[in-house]
């Protein structure tokens, strides 16, 4: 142990500081602090040394402390040495007795652990062996299902590949035995989602061309099925206007009751019945492809594809984006093509695309919704709408516009029974009636012109009872339905069947045009387009020809004969157009109105009558040669009545074959009045300036010529009443009084209101007076006065001198 020195007192003071610094310093040595200040201090200082110093102070200082401690506890370590050294023999006795049992244990031991190790090691082969085993088994129904998604893709069985691949990502992804079949599955799992997409795409977009030549096929199939329906609808209207003619004539019921019985129609032409017919086709996702040419399957398989890759609502959106994009190019009319050409295409192609879209509507499984094919249809239809308003607004043709309507009617008729509203498009068609039924009267008044043009006015000639038939009965114009013989000779010009023929083709045209429109009642409006074809066309231009000029008396008569004949032509118009209109007879006949060609009937006969009386006026000529003062009457009347009468009577037995007895009883009563009044104005005239009663008799032999003839003809007005039977007679009266006045003895019993009334009722007196005062007896001759001075006045003189006075006076 190391003897402690006591410190020099003289260095004591000079050491206080050096104190106080080994005290901090033993201070942060043995709380652990760091030194480093102290340190950086004392070089900080330039005095290391004290540093150094300081610190060999405190291990000084410290092993002063141990040697104090190790002298307090000597005699504990002497104890604890002696009980080391006793405990060192009790182990080595014990280090040699377990060295002796390890070399025991290890001996018995050995074996066990070479076994152990066995083990162990066969326990881990056997759970790599199982591991392994449940990697090929994972591995074994991946490849399976990895195979038959493989074999689904060659046979284009998308939906099933896309469930196999469903199935390894839910069961394999995760529990894949190795990173690098998982990388492959997250690589090769979208690849085959992202092929079917395409695949699927392709086709669909193959279908979507498809489809819109199959629309077009589609449309033109059912708007024709539209048409035939039609057709028979027609058919059986016809046979049931055949039973109500055949029931007005009182026909035998067993009849009736065969022209009733109607074939039933066949449901298979109807577009509906026929789909639904091929039902299984549709439940599948097919159509009517043997019928039709027309299969959603690829559609619908597309939809099911997109659904089962969660892509469903981007389908339908895609869907119906691409079919508004077909539907507004198929609005797309071309400019190169008349409409005219292309109006069936374009409406085919429409009619088929909601054709189309009402089936994938109730079979698509929420493909397209009832707005979205609403939405569709409004656009479809405003479009139509527009093309029509500017087609219809160019067309100058009536037939034109008429076949355009007739496919519309159809197209609305057949998109009707898939509940769509077709009011606009029937709107549109009655919008533009008045134009069609202008161009519709443009054409007939053409027509009718040409006809009145190209006729000769000639009885038409018939040789063949078919010409009879296509003339006549057709027309129901014929007086008897008795046939007659052939060759037959008609009363009318071969103008009238064709007039005949171009008013039923207007009326069938306007009932075709207003039928199947939407209105049921529309008789009333045919009748007045019908009345406005006879008035403002048929009546204007026959009136037009018969105050043209240029036509002689045989034309003249041909026409008054041919408007005797249209009156009865007329009758059948106004009947026809009720039967295609649908209505009774009975109702049709109770609005019947006056004759609607009556001012080119008066006309025509007002001019036949002023050619016959132009002739009369020319054979009156001949009274120049008339001696009003002879000396004696002439024995047979004069010459000019002869002449009249031969032309009358050849005139009557020529327009007797021609003319109805209602019109020649007119033309006669007319021409007998204008001899009446030529003879009245014989009278009159100027050159006239006096006559005698042997003129006077000869005037009367005269009348009595025309009376005769007058009483000639009455046999062909048998059937008319006891008054008519002299009414050709009648219309000589007014001569016939005047010369009873003048060969009268009395003459002035004219001045009595009675014998007036009874017996000279026609007679003018201004006339009388005018006449009377040209009237002298024989003996007023010139000279004459000379022998009879002193004689007697002759009574019948001095009867009519008074009755001349009496009249001036009056006048």
């Amino acid at each position: 142990m190391r003897r402690k020195v006591a410190p020099d007192s003289s260095a004591a003071a000079g050491g206080e500081a050096e104190r106080q610094d080994l005290i901090q310093l033993s201070s942060a040595i043995c709380n652990g602090e760091d030194l480093s200040p102290f340190v950086r201090k004392a070089f900080a200082s330039g005095r290391p040394e004290s540093l150094l110093h300081s610190l060999r102070q405190f291990a000084r200082s410290k092993e002063s402390e141990i040697e104090e401690v190790c002298k307090a506890h000597y005699h504990d370590f002497i104890r604890a040495v002696d009980d080391l050294r006793s405990l060192l023999s009790d182990v080595d006795s014990l280090k040699s007795a377990l060295s002796d049992s390890n070399a025991a244990l290890e001996s018995a031991a050995g074996p066990l652990l070479s076994s152990l190790d066995a083990y162990l090691e066969a326990r881990a082969v056997a759970g790599n062996l199982s591991a392994a085993l449940a990697a090929v088994r994972l591995c074994v129904r991946l490849l399976d299902l990895l195979a038959r998604a493989n074999t689904h893709l060659t046979a284009d069985d998308l939906y099933l590949a896309l469930r196999a691949v469903d199935a390894v990502e839910r069961d394999f992804l995760d529990a894949s035995p190795h990173a690098t079949l998982r990388r492959m599955l997250l690589r090769l799992i979208p690849a085959v989602r992202a092929h079917a997409e395409r695949k699927i795409s392709k086709e669909f977009s193959d279908w979507m061309v498809q489809i819109r030549v199959a629309s077009r096929q589609l449309g033109q199939i059912a708007i024709g099925r539209a048409s035939a329906s039609r057709q028979r609808e027609e058919e059986l209207r016809i046979k049931q206007r055949q039973a109500e003619e055949q029931s007005r004539l009182s026909l035998r019921e067993a009849d009736l009751s065969s022209i009733y019985s109607l074939e039933d129609s066949d449901d298979s032409d109807d577009l509906p019945a026929a789909i639904a017919a091929d039902g299984s086709g549709f439940s599948s996702g097919g159509a009517v492809d043997g019928i039709l040419g027309f299969d959603l399957t690829p559609l619908y398989r597309a939809h099911h594809i997109h659904q089962t890759l969660g892509l469903q609502d981007r389908f339908k959106k895609y869907y119906f984006e691409n079919r508004k994009l077909q539907l507004t190019s198929d609005f797309q009319v071309s400019s190169m093509i008349p409409f005219l050409e292309s109006h069936q295409t374009f409406f085919a192609q429409i009619a088929g695309f909601f054709i189309v879209e009402d089936r994938i509507l109730r079979t698509g499984g929420g493909l397209i919704s009832r707005s979205d094919v609403d939405a569709l249809w409004e656009t479809a239809i405003a479009k139509m709408v527009s093309v029509l308003e500017d087609q219809f607004s160019r067309m100058q043709t009536a037939n034109h516009l008429l076949l355009i309507k007739d496919y519309v009617s159809l197209l609305g008729v057949t998109l009707r029974r898939y509940g769509y509203t077709v009011d606009p498009l029937l709107d549109v068609l009655s919008k533009h009636r008045d134009k069609y039924h202008d161009l519709l009267l443009s054409d007939c008044r053409r027509q009718v012109s040409e006809a009145l043009a190209a006729d000769k006015f000639e009885q038409m000639l018939m040789k063949k009872e078919y010409e009879y038939s296509m003339n006549v009965l057709s027309f129901q114009i014929q007086t008897s339905d008795i046939t007659p013989a052939f060759p037959y000779v008609a009363p009318f010009s071969a103008t009238v069947p064709d007039l005949c023929r171009i008013v039923r083709s207007f009326i069938e045209d306007s009932v075709s045009f207003m039928s199947h429109g939407g209105q049921l009642d529309f008789y009333p409006i045919v009748k007045k387009y019908l009345d406005r074809l006879l008035g403002e066309v048929l009546d204007v231009t026959i009136l037009h020809l018969v105050e043209s000029g240029g036509l002689g008396v045989s034309q003249a008569m041909q026409i008054a004969a041919n408007m005797a004949v249209m009156e009865r032509a007329c009758d059948f118009f106004f009947r026809h157009a009720a039967q295609l209109s649908g209505i009774p007879l009975r109702i049709a006949e109770r609005g019947r109105r006056e004759f609607p060609l009556k001012k080119s009937r008066d006309a025509a006969e007002k001019l036949l009558l002023g050619l016959l009386q132009a002739k009369i006026d020319d054979f009156f000529i001949l009274t120049d040669t008339v001696s009003w003062m002879a000396d004696d009457p002439p024995p047979n009347g004069n010459e000019y009545a002869n002449e009249v009468i031969i032309y009358l009577e050849t005139l009557v037995s020529t327009v007797q074959q021609i003319l109805p007895i209602q019109i020649l009883r007119r033309v006669l009563h007319g021409v007998l009045t204008h001899v009446s009044a030529k003879i009245e104005g014989l009278f009159l005239s100027d050159s006239v300036k006096r006559f005698n009663a042997n003129a006077v008799t000869g005037i009367d032999a005269d009348l009595r010529l025309f009376e005769s003839f007058a009483d000639s003809q009455s046999h062909l007005f048998g059937d008319s009443e006891e008054s008519d039977v002299n009414e050709l007679k009648v219309a000589l009266l007014e001569a016939r009084q005047l010369v009873n006045l003048l060969m009268s003895n009395h003459p002035e019993n004219f001045l009595n209101p009675v014998i007036r009334e009874k017996s000279y009722n026609k007679l003018d007196y201004k006339k009388v007076v005018a006449i009377s005062e040209k009237f002298r007896d024989s003996s007023d001759r010139l000279f004459s006065t000379f022998g009879t001075r002193g004689s007697k006045q002759n009574p019948k003189k001095k009867s009519l001198d008074a009755l001349i006075k009496r009249l001036r006076d009056v006048s």
